[in-house]
């Protein structure tokens, strides 16, 4: 009896202490089990198991690409120290003043000289192929189709050197046509800033093409890809202080990142900001008009 009376005494405390509890005492979380919502409170599903992921919007950094004002009216030379080649305007179109260094045809020896004449030669604009500005040189005796860069031009053909003949002078305007090393010298940290964002949207650009390819697409790709740097350095190895400054390699991969972007589909022009429309001017107050008094 004794024994009884002391269980039903247990009982009762215990009943008692849950009563006087405090209202927001939590009920005891088991591990495993579904955690506890408070009244009036709803739980979110879990996230279904298996369920495709939402597709992630590819973005690429921003890269800027340089237009005609980058060149205009700068005097370039063919590897920083070779000819002399001027971009002007010429109405509504452009013109090229050039000049070129070569070597004597049947001596290639000895050095010789190339003018287009004192005024620029009329170019023509081919569009944006590769994501930069081209023109063509008309020229008879040597024409040449050129890609913008910033602070300079790139000669992608002809396809090999000319041949003057009423000089017999052999020139050879491939390459890069940049500033001189005095300009270039002073642009040293841009030149070095440049080169690594033209690195970084070189690699983004390739790794969203990649993605967007067919396995034999890739394929090709990756071998474009891996030339690339041989390329720049035939390019590059002749321009005036190259390995100091690295100006050449700068320009050429920019100039690689736009023709990934141009295959991509995507611009490379930042857009122009909307001009803030002009506030309606306040209506002026009507006149004021007096009556005169009786």
């Amino acid at each position: 009896m004794r024994a009884r009376k002391r269980i039903v005494l247990g009982l009762a405390a215990l009943l008692a202490a849950i009563a006087g509890a405090p209202a927001w005492a939590q009920p005891l979380q088991l591990p495993g089990a579904q955690p506890f919502n408070a009244p009036g409170t709803h739980q979110a599903a879990p996230p279904a198991t298996g369920a495709p992921a939402a597709p992630r919007q590819q973005s690429l950094p921003a890269l800027k690409i340089a237009g005609e004002e980058a060149i205009l009216g700068k005097v370039l030379h063919h590897n920083g120290n070779h000819g002399a080649a001027t971009f002007e305007k010429l109405g509504s179109g452009y013109g090229l003043k050039l000049s070129l260094d070569g070597y004597q045809s049947t001596n290639l020896v000895e050095p010789c000289a190339v003018s287009m004449g004192d005024a620029p030669v009329p170019v023509t604009a081919l569009g944006k192929p590769v994501g930069v500005p081209r023109y063509r040189l008309e020229a008879p005796v040597c024409p040449i189709v050129f890609d913008v860069l910033d602070g300079a031009f790139l000669v992608v053909e002809p396809s090999e050197p000319c041949i003057v003949q009423a000089a017999q002078c052999r020139v050879d305007p491939r390459g890069l046509w940049g500033p001189d090393v005095g300009v270039v010298a002073s642009q040293a940290k841009g030149i070095e800033r440049a080169r690594g964002a033209a690195e970084r949207a070189l690699r983004d650009g390739y790794r969203t093409l990649t993605s967007k390819a067919n396995a034999v697409d890739q394929r090709s790709l990756a071998r474009e890809q891996a030339g690339f740097s041989g390329e720049r350095e035939m390019v590059c190895r002749d321009f005036q202080r190259e390995g100091q400054y690295g100006f050449c390699a700068a320009r050429i991969t920019e100039a690689r990142a736009a023709e990934l972007r141009a295959r991509l589909g995507l611009h490379t022009e930042p857009k122009q900001a909307a001009k803030p429309k002009p506030r309606p001017a306040p209506p002026k107050p009507a006149p004021l008009s007096l009556t005169p008094t009786q």
